[in-house]
């Protein structure tokens, strides 16, 4: 299988899942998982909200996946950049994350979701693990 095909909603469960110290939150469902290490939250699948919503016929997006980023500027390098699907809204201003919709996941690789997914990792785990996984894989 190659892993530059295009990427599916599936690889964020496997990929998230297969970061190490990774715990699904309590109370969360199967549909919309909030995963975490050290019990802080690196993707999670957003209800529908307010913020974000389409233009046209003001439906809320039931599709959102919440992403950490390293920094305020990775998170602008990539919400500006128009051929990249990320968003954010005001809600998320100052916040060290981006925004996905399920339905624009044909649009990145796998390998492009993988290197966001073990960003957002690396971004919220400990300094300790985050060097150990580093040293074993290279960055992300």
């Amino acid at each position: 299988m190659s892993r530059a095909r295009k990427a599916r909603v599936q690889d964020v469960h496997e990929i998230a899942l297969g970061m190490p110290h990774v715990e699904i939150a309590d109370g969360t469902t199967a549909e919309r998982p909030v995963y975490q290490v050290g019990r802080k939250s690196f993707v999670f699948f957003r209800t529908p909200r307010p913020d974000a919503f389409d233009p046209q016929t003001g439906e809320r997006y039931d599709d959102v996946i919440v992403l950490w980023v390293p920094s305020e500027a990775d998170k602008q390098a990539m919400v500006l950049d128009e051929s990249t699907p990320y968003f954010t809204t005001p809600h998320f201003n100052g916040h060290p994350s981006v925004l996905l919709r399920a339905s624009r996941f044909g649009e990145l690789t796998r390998d492009e979701v993988a290197e966001v997914v073990q960003d957002a990792w690396l971004a919220r785990a400990s300094k300790r693990r985050a060097t150990a996984w580093l040293a074993e894989h290279g960055p992300a």
